[in-house]
């Protein structure tokens, strides 16, 4: 079993800045990819960014590209998301989740390739 712990949400100013952390423990010795997605009331589960293991490639929705950072350390399986620039409509529930396989066609922006969540940590943005 793995278990995620997110840290890091809170409220703050639109052009405002956060930092999110997530750390996974347990059996996360096969794990390839850590990501973050977010729900916004309403709405359903987003991909926000994604880490791979793997060469270390990063991945970000349209939507905060140029804003957030994702940076992680497949040792010791933490996973940060720099959140900058913030606006209201980041406003959301965001969810650290853990990609525990390889699979063919994997898709790290499908939050059905990840196998383990976090709680999820509450980000407001006032405007």
């Amino acid at each position: 079993q793995v278990h995620l712990a997110e840290s890091g949400g809170g409220m703050v100013q639109a052009g405002g800045s956060l930092r999110l952390s997530c750390v996974a423990s347990g059996r996360t010795s096969t794990s390839v990819a850590m990501g973050w997605f977010r729900r916004a009331p309403g709405k359903e589960r987003e991909f926000v960014s994604a880490i791979s293991w793997s060469g270390g490639g990063t991945h970000y929705a349209d939507s905060v590209k140029g804003r957030f950072t994702i940076s992680g350390d497949n040792v010791q399986n933490t996973v940060h998301l720099q959140m900058n620039a913030l606006r209201p409509e980041d406003t959301a529930v965001y969810y650290c989740g853990l990609v525990a396989y390889h699979a063919a066609g994997m898709d790290l922006t499908d939050r059905l390739d990840y196998a383990y969540w976090g709680q999820g940590t509450q980000v407001t943005v006032t405007s």
